[in-house]
């Protein structure tokens, strides 16, 4: 017990202070963080260690943790500190110690060439590092040093020992460079250092590969040194003796997976295409290796297969414009597409007997681009080449894309049938990619081999066939418009005849007539010949997904021609509804098919058929309304008013005039009389605030009911008009009694669609009014536990502003305290809520002149508002939201100049603010340049991106390269 007081006291004291960053602590927090079993010591010690490994201390302590006594563990954290030193901290070390720094680094890594290889790889890092930060003026052959060093006779490391930790150094170096913190400017002159450093690295590699003395070790490390070096993308010339000796390493299978990394990393880097003549050699190559490959998918190695299809699509896809190009060479470069076919149809299914042909996919899309990029004359004499094998590889992936037995699909395990329906999407994708090549006659192809297997009587055929030829046309079908195809009415007779014996070919037999449902729109004669089977599916809720989703289709896109079966379709839903056959999502999704389907009725069937679809319903909602709230009959309740809030989702009998688009949106009058669903909601409502009276406490019922009247709004538009004063005044006793973001979301749609209109006005005023007057209540109370509310106040302000700026001259409106709480609102944790209290004052600054409590409070206030956003731009709020601060910044500067002129610089005058970092003349070119800036709101976001990274002292560094 005491032994762990005291590791503790290590871990937890020593973050205190900088003095206890001592070897002895050291050693005890890594014991703790290794061996005591308790989780929140591990991470007390795992944080005070990373303190200790930036500490200044971490120079003396690392040296003293790599001693030959200590073990691994511990030499590890050593080299690691040092590795963190180096590359974070370089300019802490004074110029005079580089040599010193170097020196000490080669004789521990010459220590432990026969040592822990873990701590071996640690130091190389660290001494690659180094290298990185000297090259090119303070270390100029920094490789060529390496080299020389480690080839000495005189080490007392024998030389295999010598030459693995050797290889290491010249491993990890280019991998560091990837990954270093140096900034661009450096990084350009290491990279061309390093190229011209190639030449000290590659003669010793081929020597060490074709040198038949070599051990396997180090061949395999040379391997893997070559494939690292290749990233820096050295010339594809320099490296043929490499490329070639990997290949021949290729027959061994202790190099085999080491070999084929190197192949494909060298073949791939982006530089290799102006290398032509070698990107030829290298075909002969790769086409040599179709015995070796027969033989893997032979003997069922997949290894072997899947490294050798690597190697042939990383020739294939990254250079087949170049070899497409030499013209006379178009043989050898066929050869090489029908071996890259073999690995597409491997055989086997994937991914329980082989994980090869999805590798190939991407390939077939770049060939086909290549080709169709040509000028018309060479693309027509390409076109007949490789016409016929893209027929080929629709056959093939038709082929791969078939369920096994039902016997053996029963064997796989569920992320087995998962990553098998991903394969699908992929080879779906693939297909509808390929039409683009083939054209109609793909889809012709498809029909006439489907129509060969349903008709021919000679053999049975099996249903997984069937299902890969309609999973090919649903493909092409999803996302091309087949309306002109002649095919298309032969597959519709054709599908009825499919003897369906089996859920995935019923799954893909409904998705297949989803996909038609614009075709049907265009010949609705041919309805009927489908619909049947779709209505017959809703009832297996094994089909619930597929069946549901292709009725929705249909009644979306063919709702006028759909009255004849109205009461069929909604007869049959009701019942599937009544027995609870679907899942949630699929009765959500049902209610928008049937509103679709309503929409196209006349109003008195419309009326009607809602009667007996939502009467079962609201007697359920009217009994449960009469109950105790519970957990039960609340999940009950959700569930009715999301039924309800789907169907008016999409029941819209009014014709959408094609004039009017974006916010402006408007509908053509409906002569026939009242909305039908402002009639149901008309009898509902009582009902609905009953529920409510019960349930206000609750965000998910209250976000329900709210819901049901958002989507009913943006459905309906004016024609919602009727509810506007009831609504209101619902949403105004709600909010008051408990406030709630769906209700401020619901109040602003309200705000957008009727706050402009003369008659709705004095309810949506006094609603915006009374949830504006609870808000600034709650902010008084303190808003931090509710940021979603904020999030939507500030969107309800920013809307009212843009739709009614009137909304703000009403004297009961305390406009000083809205933008109080909107200042306040600037300093939350949460991104969204911030950007939407940006959105509001930039709907707010250019109101100053027009709105005149705008004015006053912005000549009162605008100063605070301003130092809130220095502060945020300062380092505390996320870089993420800097262009939200900039938009401020550019309203003011445009709005507000006089004024902000005078503050920005009084703003700035303290020391400090809005970051220590700042030299005055850095705050005061940044006033400058905003103030000058009043036209290009790009140039301040860029201004502000700079200052920001100021503030935090990133300017310059590496942080700054994805920003």
């Amino acid at each position: 017990m005491e032994r762990r007081e005291e590791q503790s006291g290590a871990a937890g004291a020593g973050a205190a202070s900088a003095l206890d960053f001592t070897v002895e602590n050291v050693e005890k927090a890594l014991h703790q963080l290794y061996y005591d079993p308790n989780i929140e010591n591990k991470n007390l010690a795992q944080k005070w260690l990373m303190q200790a490994q930036v500490s200044p201390q971490a120079w003396h302590f690392s040296w003293q943790l790599l001693q030959p006594d200590k073990v691994p563990e511990i030499q590890y954290f050593g080299a690691s500190a040092l590795h963190i030193k180096i590359s974070r901290y370089w300019s802490d070390i004074p110029t005079d110690q580089y040599e010193s720094l170097k020196a000490q680094l080669f004789t521990q890594i010459t220590r432990f060439a026969s040592g822990s290889k873990i701590v071996l790889t640690r130091l190389c890092v660290a001494l690659a590092s180094l290298a990185l930060s000297m090259m090119p003026d303070a270390w100029p052959c920094a490789v060529a040093d390496m080299v020389r060093l480690f080839q000495a006779e005189d080490s007392p490391v024998d030389g295999q020992g010598r030459c693995l930790a050797l290889l290491e150094l010249l491993t990890v170096l280019p991998e560091e460079f990837q990954t270093s913190r140096l900034p661009q400017y450096r990084k350009g002159l290491v990279r061309t250092s390093l190229a011209v450093e190639c030449g000290a690295v590659f003669p010793l590699l081929e020597q060490l590969l074709q040198q038949p003395s070599s051990p396997s070790c180090v061949r395999q490390k040379v391997l893997k040194c070559f494939s690292s070096w290749v990233q820096l993308e050295v010339p594809l010339q320099d490296c043929e003796a490499l490329i070639q000796a990997a290949f021949a390493a290729l027959q061994d299978s202790e190099l085999f997976d080491s070999s084929v990394e190197a192949i494909v990393n060298a073949i791939s880097q982006p530089d290799a295409q102006r290398y032509v003549n070698t990107l030829l050699k290298l075909i002969p190559l790769v086409l040599g290796l179709q015995e070796q490959l027969r033989q893997a998918v032979q003997n069922g190695d997949m290894e072997t297969s899947h490294g050798i299809c690597r190697i042939a699509v990383a020739l294939g896809e990254n250079h087949s414009r170049a070899l497409l190009d030499q013209v006379e060479h178009w043989q050898s470069f066929l050869a090489l597409v029908n071996m890259i076919m073999f690995c597409t149809g491997i055989p086997g299914h994937y991914p329980v007997n082989e994980t090869t042909s999805s590798l190939t996919l991407t390939f077939w899309y770049t060939l086909q681009d290549d080709i169709l990029s040509f000028e018309a004359e060479k693309q027509a004499v390409y076109q007949q080449v490789y016409r016929p094998v893209y027929f080929q590889l629709v056959d093939v992936l038709l082929h791969k894309a078939q369920f096994p037995s039902d016997e053996e699909y029963g064997f796989w395990s569920s992320d087995e049938k998962e990553q098998f329906r991903i394969y699908r999407v992929d080879i779906s994708d693939t297909l509808m990619y390929v039409y683009e090549m083939l054209g109609a006659e793909l889809l012709s192809n498809l029909y006439d081999k489907l129509g060969r297997l349903l008709t021919s009587s000679e053999e049975p055929y099996s249903w997984q066939h069937t299902e890969a030829l309609l999973y090919g046309f649903q493909s092409i079908a999803e996302t091309i418009d087949v309306n002109y195809s002649d095919v298309v009415p032969g597959l519709i007779g054709l599908i009825p005849r499919i003897s369906i014996s089996n859920v995935q070919l019923a799954d893909t037999v409904m998705f297949t007539i989803g996909a038609l449902s614009e075709w049907l729109a265009d010949h609705p004669v041919m309805i009927n010949s489908v619909l049947p089977l779709v209505l017959h599916a809703l009832g297996n809720p094994e089909l619930s997904v597929s069946s549901v989703s292709t009725l929705k289709k249909i009644c979306r896109e063919c709702k006028y021609d759909l009255p004849p079966y109205a009461a069929n379709i909604v007869a049959v839903s009701q019942d599937v509804l009544m027995k609870q056959i679907h899942k949630t999502s699929q009765c959500m999704w049902l209610m928008q098919a049937l509103g679709f389907l309503l929409s196209a009725l006349q109003v008195e069937e419309i009326l009607k058929n809602l009667h007996s679809l939502i009467s079962p319903y609201i007697q359920q909602l009217e009994k449960l309304a009469e109950e105790i709230p519970n957990p039960s009959n609340k999940l009950a309740i959700v569930h009715i008013l999301g039924l309800l809030s789907n169907l008016f989702t999409t029941l819209d009998i009014s014709h959408h005039d094609d004039d009017h688009e974006g916010p402006e949106l408007r509908k053509l009058p409906v002569p026939q009389g009242p909305n039908p669903v402002v009639v149901v909601l008309q009898q509902v409502f009582q009902l609905i605030q009953k529920v409510l009276s019960k349930w206000l406490n609750d965000a998910q019922v209250v976000e329900a009911v709210c819901a049901i009247f958002e989507k009913s709004v943006k459905t309906l538009l004016d024609d919602f008009a009727p509810m506007v004063p009831q609504l209101c005044e619902m949403l105004g006793r709600m909010y008051s009694t408990i406030p709630q973001a769906s209700a401020l979301d619901l109040t602003r749609q309200l705000v957008h669609i009727f706050a402009h209109e003369p008659a709705h006005f004095p309810p949506v005023e006094a609603l915006f009014l009374l949830v504006t007057s609870v808000t600034l209540t709650l902010f008084q109370q303190g808003p931090r536990d509710h940021p979603d509310i904020v999030d939507s106040f500030m969107q309800l302000l920013a809307q009212a502003l843009k739709r009614k700026p009137d909304l703000f001259l009403c004297e009961r409106l305390d406009v000083k305290a809205v933008f109080q709480c909107a200042v306040l609102a600037l300093k939350f944790p949460e991104a969204p809520t911030v950007k939407a209290s940006c959105g509001f004052f930039t709907e707010l600054l250019p109101r100053c002149g027009e709105v005149e409590s705008v004015g006053k409070v912005v000549q009162e206030d605008g100063r605070m508002l301003l130092i809130a956003v220095l502060e945020a731009i300062g380092g505390q709020a996320s870089r993420s939201l800097m262009d939200c601060f900039a938009d401020i910044l550019f309203a003011l500067n445009k709005h507000c100049f006089s004024l902000l002129s005078m503050w920005i610089k009084e703003a700035l005058q303290p020391p400090g603010f809005p970051s220590a970092r700042l030299s005055p003349e850095q705050k005061d070119t940044f006033s400058q340049q905003i103030l000058r800036e009043r036209v290009n709101k790009r140039r301040v976001k860029e201004m502000v991106k700079e200052f920001t990274l100021l503030c935090r002292g990133l300017h310059g560094t590496d942080y700054t390269a994805d920003y």
